[in-house]
């Protein structure tokens, strides 16, 4: 398992630099090839499933059918006894800018409550085989809570980890507030979550940024469904996706 690892890590030290250029074997779901992600199996005997979100346009933004694409090669390489590692990366510019803003923006209380919104978004966490997001460029929302969800980062010189919600009315909803705490430590946490401001990698880094399950991670996801009952999480979301500045009415 240490040597599958570190022939994952080997993979994904060009990336930090250049795009990469390695024999691959492209593979697709069971009803053809992937819409929003790549897949392919990569390094020695094709042992490390490689997945790259593939959404250029809207900077990997991280919708329903992007996840549930992820969870089903998840699905697939963790029982591919061929695999011993995963990789998620996405591009050079960015890992995954966050959630799909433009899908959630009508989405009421009901429906997140009722339906237990992105609790499929969890598969990442459960796979029995390490996972390893490789990231360049944006990490921000629902892609910093993919990449903590993975058991080891990796981060290009350009990466950028955030949990913007706040500007957005509404609270990280896939692990952000607990994860990030373990990951950072309560201070920075409570500064990037309350203020939307960024770290860069030199910073995660000497902020010892690692990976942690917390049982707080259920109370999280119901009070970020809660926010979608407020005035302020529409607005926020509305003012987002038509370009313009926020008017919140609530404290």
């Amino acid at each position: 398992m240490a040597f599958i690892c570190r022939s994952a890590a080997q993979l994904l030290r060009p990336c930090r630099t250049a795009p990469f250029a390695l024999t691959a074997t492209r593979l697709c779901s069971s009803g053809g090839k992937y819409e929003y992600i790549v897949v392919e199996k990569r390094g020695q005997n094709n042992n490390v499933g490689f997945i790259q979100l593939n959404r250029p346009k809207a900077l990997n933004a991280l919708c329903d059918g992007l996840m549930r694409e992820v969870g089903h090669a998840l699905d697939g390489f963790e029982v591919d006894s061929g695999v011993g590692a995963i990789v998620i990366t996405g591009s050079d510019r960015a890992f995954a800018a966050g959630a799909d803003i433009k899908e959630m923006q009508n989405r009421t209380f009901q429906e997140c409550y009722g339906g237990n919104f992105l609790a499929h978004w969890n598969r990442v966490s459960t796979v029995k085989k390490p996972v390893i997001a490789a990231v360049n460029g944006f990490a921000l929302g629902g892609g910093c809570e993919l990449a903590m969800m993975c058991d080891i980062i990796y981060a290009g010189e350009k990466a950028q980890f955030g949990q913007p919600e706040i500007l957005l009315g509404t609270i990280p909803g896939a692990g952000g507030t607990q994860r990030l705490t373990r990951a950072v430590g309560k201070s920075l946490a409570m500064e990037m979550v309350l203020t939307g401001d960024r770290i860069g990698a030199q910073e995660a880094k000497q902020s010892a940024f690692e990976l942690t399950l917390a049982e707080g991670n259920r109370l999280e996801k119901r009070l970020f469904h809660a926010t979608f009952a407020t005035d302020d999480r529409k607005e926020g979301m509305t003012a987002f996706v038509e370009k313009r500045k926020a008017s919140f009415q609530d404290n």
